[in-house]
């Protein structure tokens, strides 16, 4: 257990415990733990018999629980409890189904609630960012600074949150700024760091050299910026990093 709380993960999981102490109590426990238990059970469990049946030994599903932790604390609250554990297990599957080599394609939390958006036409209110806590963004940050130096993802962070704010700064000079302001308060704006802090440096998919970190950071900012000026959809980042994890994959392959 030592060993696995010093790895990222082991990190992560720590990380996101301590968002959790803090975000619970803040949007109520009756409202949020349903989803929350079982999402992450239901996550746990599908892993928990995939990993037995291709191992051929019991293995602790950390990812599962890290996939489902992170996909609840995006997920709307208000959304039925059955609705969360679909959604996370629909991620942890996807881990599964789209490989490339030996690693997944796709973030499994984001590729797991953009499928339920269309499904359950689901929303998705960023609760695990703290957007409604004063001081909450100041933990936001300094956690996801820390887990971002840990996995060594620190350039395509800056090249994504870069991007991000500058096309939307632009774009609020040159059209009507009111229709961009709540990309500039919350809870956007607690979404996107804890999405660019705990999303986008998936090291699974995500480029490890810095050059190709840059690349990326900053296609996931022009990909989700598009998606929220062609479509408005809740899922305008997450549809960014799914387009960040195709290029990592297709540039990985050739």
């Amino acid at each position: 257990m030592w060993r696995f709380f010093r790895t990222p993960k082991g990190v992560l999981t720590i990380i996101l415990g301590i968002l959790l102490a803090v975000a619970v109590p803040a949007d109520g426990g009756r409202t949020v733990l349903p989803g929350l238990i079982t999402a992450v059970a239901a996550a746990m469990v599908f892993d928990l018999v995939i990993l037995r049946m291709r191992g051929g030994r019991w293995e602790f599903p950390s990812g599962a629980l890290l996939t489902a932790l992170i996909a609840v604390m995006v997920l709307s609250p208000q959304e039925p409890w059955h609705v969360a554990a679909i959604t996370a297990v629909i991620a942890v599957a996807s881990k599964y189904v789209f490989r490339v080599r030996t690693a997944n394609v796709f973030n499994p939390a984001a590729l797991g609630l953009v499928v339920t958006f269309y499904v359950f036409d689901t929303g998705q209110s960023w609760w695990g960012a703290l957007p409604d806590i004063p001081w909450g963004i100041v933990l936001l940050a300094g956690t996801g600074l820390f887990m971002t130096h840990r996995v060594n993802k620190m350039p395509m962070v800056l090249a994504f949150l870069g991007a991000y704010f500058l096309l939307f700064t632009v774009t609020a000079f040159v059209s009507d700024p009111a229709k961009l302001a709540e990309i500039f308060r919350a809870p956007d704006l607690q979404a996107s760091l804890y999405f660019a802090f705990f999303i986008l440096t998936d090291p699974p998919t995500s480029p490890t050299k810095y050059r190709h970190q840059v690349i990326c950071g900053a296609l996931v900012a022009c990909v989700g910026y598009a998606v929220f000026e062609w479509t408005g959809a809740a899922h305008y980042l997450l549809s960014g990093v799914l387009a960040g994890n195709l290029w990592e994959a297709v540039r990985r392959t050739r």
